[in-house]
């Protein structure tokens, strides 16, 4: 449909859109706005997807970068009417129809604000994608992983009971001790939390019973996301869990625009117990807030406190919140992510559980946030520009990472500071991404990078070593003493790397052994699909747990 030189300015090659040394940038009339975007990609599905793309030609050119290499009123008037650049043998026009054989149709009912919001749409695509060889391995990153040889033993520890008939048989997704404590508690999205006791888990709290409208279907993450002991449990009896129920159940405190439907709402609860030292829970308990989900993915997956925090510190008794997309950009609602701060959407959070000036009045704005008090800015945020920050940890020096689930291609771990934004949705890892194109496609940094602000990850693996991260912990003991454990969630392929090793930590593989045997993790949970999580307990022995049978090792 419009003409299309940015593949000949790619390789190297003169043109009549470059006939001079200067290297004039157009578009700049162009609007931003999310609205006009959208509405132009669905004038372009309408109107131009049979002849055109974004990442090859066609029976059309190529159209990626279009807008900045030629000027908005010639592509303007070439749409409506190609036929007038062509018979008065405008050299653009002329090449055009020499090499794709065949004139555009022209199109005069499109109104000008139409033609506005398609130039908006295709001002989104700034250069041509990075090839990706086949769907989940590419060649962006060429350095890969190395086997370190190390094996670890594991020594079964427990089996939670089936929640479901088929796998995965018990959706644990944490297991921790209650601070100060060597009280040990897992939870299963579908049921709760179990306490174990002698290695045999106890029923703590029926979060289904508690809550009825909870739903643990569909999708690998809904349900019990998460739950955070309050580091002063022993003494006010309080936690905290998140957990998913149907959109529109109750009002919601944070949602978007209502041209997007709510698919769920995640919910963030603080229940205080009548006695801490009760083996089951009897207590009260009161929401703190709701969140709206636009899909059953990328929501409320952590909830944390500081374990380096000392009561007396400015975080002590924070609670950190990690909280995705809610899958809003992949159904091209960029900017309810791409807030710069303005959002809770796509961020880490920290508020004050005891305090009153947050949202709705049921928790505070801790002020120590780096957005606190700052006009049209959320103060929840410590940061922001995550897709899926599924785990909040500190390493052994007190410094905060999160990983960070990518999208098709790049998965990451982020070294949080206050206040800064972490690229998603423009970036996937070190490289560019067009939220209103195809998230298959990345593309090189664009020359003027640094004015987009975006802080890189510490650690990137592509998706031919790992698909979906998650964050184990440093381990205390053992081979890997003072490296940090992680894997790919649904093939248990296992990784370590020293965190504070340098600005790019050498990432390596390591196995497992069992009864004395090497085995995968496949072998080990008897499915090709493990849902690979991580525990520890209080004496800081570390575990691997598998959804699929519901199953939790020692790491010896």
């Amino acid at each position: 449909m419009i003409p299309k030189i940015v593949k000949f300015l790619a390789l190297g090659l003169l043109s009549w859109a470059c006939s001079s040394s200067q290297e004039e940038q157009f578009g700049s009339d162009i609007s931003s706005d999310a609205s006009q975007i959208l509405k132009g990609r669905t004038l372009f599905e309408k109107h131009c997807s049979t002849c055109h793309n974004f990442n090859e030609d066609a029976i059309g050119p190529n159209l990626s970068g279009l807008t900045r290499q030629i000027e908005t009123q010639w592509i303007t008037e070439f749409i409506k009417n190609p036929a007038v650049a062509i018979d008065a043998k405008d050299p653009r026009a002329v090449e055009l129809l020499a090499k794709y054989k065949s004139q555009m149709p022209g199109f005069p009912d499109l109104i000008d604000q139409d033609i506005d919001a398609l130039l908006s749409y295709m001002h989104t695509f700034e250069t041509l994608p990075i090839p990706i060889s086949g769907d989940t391995t590419s060649n962006l990153i060429p350095e890969k992983i190395q086997d370190s040889g190390i094996r670890l033993e594991l020594e079964f520890f427990a089996q939670l009971p089936a929640s479901d008939p088929v796998p995965p048989l018990a959706k644990m997704t944490k297991m921790e001790p209650i601070p100060g404590t060597k009280r040990l508690f897992i939870n299963d999205q579908r049921v709760g939390l179990y306490e174990f006791v002698d290695q045999k888990p106890v029923l703590y709290l029926n979060l289904k019973e508690k809550r009825p409208d909870m739903v643990s279907k569909p999708g690998w993450a809904t349900g019990v996301g998460s739950f955070a002991f309050h580091p002063d449990f022993e003494n006010n009896g309080l936690f905290y869990t998140s957990h998913t129920e149907p959109g529109g159940t109750q009002k919601s405190d944070f949602g978007y625009t209502d041209s997007l439907s709510v698919f769920m709402q995640w919910v963030l609860t603080e229940w205080k117990v009548d006695d801490p030292n009760s083996g089951n829970f009897k207590g009260t308990d009161r929401e703190i807030l709701r969140i709206d989900n636009s899909s059953q993915a990328h929501g409320m997956q952590e909830l944390t406190f500081n374990p380096t925090s000392k009561n007396g510190d400015a975080d002590y008794g924070l609670l950190y919140i990690g909280y995705g997309d809610g899958g809003t950009a992949e159904k091209r609602f960029a900017a309810i992510s791409n807030h710069r701060g303005a959002g809770i959407y796509s961020s880490i959070l920290r508020i004050d559980p005891a305090g009153k000036d947050g949202k709705n009045g049921k928790y505070g704005i801790p002020k120590i946030n780096p957005f606190a008090g700052v006009p049209g800015k959320a103060g929840e945020i410590v940061a922001y520009g995550f897709r899926n920050p599924n785990r909040v940890f500190w390493d052994e020096k007190g410094k905060l990472h999160s990983t960070d689930i990518g999208q098709h291609s790049i998965e990451e771990i982020n070294r949080i500071e206050p206040g800064k934004f972490y690229g998603w949705p423009i970036r996937e890892g070190t490289f560019g991404i067009n939220p209103f194109g195809s998230f298959r496609a990345l593309y090189p940094l664009p020359a003027d990078d640094k004015k987009y602000g975006v802080t890189y990850p510490l650690i990137q693996l592509e998706h031919d070593e790992t698909v979906a991260i998650i964050g184990g912990y440093t381990m205390p003991y053992g081979p890997l003493k003072g490296k940090f454990i992680f894997g790919d969630i649904p093939s248990g392929r296992l990784f370590f790397a020293d965190l504070n090793e340098s600005s790019s930590p050498v990432v390596k593989t390591w196995g497992v052994t069992f009864e004395g045997k090497e085995v995968s993790m496949q072998t080990l949970v008897n499915h090709d699909r493990v849902d690979l999580k991580f525990g520890i307990d209080a004496e800081n022995n570390v575990y691997i747990m598998s959804k699929t049978e519901g199953k939790v090792y020692k790491i010896k």
